[in-house]
């Protein structure tokens, strides 16, 4: 069975790296993984995690989504063109209040999240469309989903990722295309933690004194906690994304932490959209102590599980 060609972008770090690092590492080599990203001096992570396969079913290149030529070059140097899986995952992090966010800001969100897919599908869909046969999954977010406190402009680019690529399905249908978003929830990267050192320097003389306490004393108190108890690792989320490509049949969207699903489960189930919000309201500012209290035990769970299924390794 011939390779099939996977583009991947932002590969650097996180869950692009531990996608292309999967995929190439494959036992059965049925792909051949174009690991991209647009700095390449920050390859190195990269070809630690899968240094032997490296000219074999790992290649890495330069694309920055940000710029068409970048991306038109990048696809040129593929043998034939040839992009049968394309892995959109390149993307930018923005907490904070909005006062203290300038303009320039959120549109670097929305142009690397949400126009840099658009710019890699101008790019790469006519080939896929003239082939009948191609699949485009696109790293997304339950804030795709859901907005969260704080994170007003990423959930946006998320919710203009989520928009667009549901327009976009149906079309890809009478191509024969596949279209998948996977919707992870908190991920333990680089990625997080460099949008959460940028929360902890940020100017927050622009907000109001109420404001810049909740940002401070609610969000950013709890954010490690989040993390700490429902946080997947990025290899978790690579596993799911192969899952996805290998499935005959793949869903259009997959959450990939169960733990959060009920988190999205109260978008669906209230249709005037009022139980979601207050929801969330009433575990932040009115049941913290519980909500605290919930985020340690579901810790504890996950600690006294890893342990278990650590001596059960060792054991055998």
């Amino acid at each position: 069975m011939a390779m099939k060609n996977v583009l991947i972008t932002g590969c650097s770090s996180g869950i692009g790296l531990a996608i292309a690092a999967r995929l190439a590492k494959d036992d059965q080599k049925r792909f051949k993984v174009y690991a991209t990203m647009r700095n390449l001096a920050k390859q190195d992570d990269l070809l630690k995690a899968a240094e032997e396969h490296v000219g074999k079913t790992l290649e890495i290149k330069q694309l920055d989504v940000c710029s068409e030529e970048s991306i038109r070059n990048c696809v040129n140097s593929i043998p034939d063109r040839r992009v049968e899986i394309l892995v959109s995952n390149a993307g930018m992090g923005l907490i904070g209040p909005i006062e203290c966010q300038t303009i320039e800001e959120m549109q670097n969100v929305m142009d690397t999240n949400f126009f840099g897919l658009v710019r890699l599908l101008k790019e790469i869909l006519p080939d896929m469309k003239k082939k009948k046969s191609g699949h485009i999954v696109i790293i997304s977010s339950v804030m795709g989903i859901q907005g969260i406190l704080f994170n007003d402009v990423y959930a946006a680019s998320k919710f203009a990722v989520e928009g667009f690529c549901e327009s976009l399905a149906i079309q890809a249908l009478k191509f024969k295309l596949h279209l998948s978003l996977i919707e992870p929830g908190p991920v333990i990267t680089e990625f997080e933690r460099k949008v959460y050192e940028d929360g902890m320097k940020m100017d927050l003389s622009g907000a109001d004194k109420e404001t810049a306490e909740m940002f401070t004393n609610v969000y950013l108190k709890n954010y490690k906690s989040i993390f700490q108890s429902l946080g997947q690792t990025a290899e978790d989320v690579a596993e799911h994304t192969m899952k996805i490509i290998l499935s005959d049949n793949p869903p259009f969207r997959h959450q990939t932490n169960t733990l959060y699903t009920p988190m999205t489960t109260l978008k669906y189930a209230d249709p005037n959209g009022d139980l979601p919000i207050d929801t969330f309201y009433k575990m932040v500012f009115q049941h913290d102590k519980i909500f605290n209290a919930s985020l340690n035990f579901i810790k504890l769970l996950r600690w006294r599980s890893k342990k278990s299924f650590d001596l059960g390794k060792n054991h055998s």
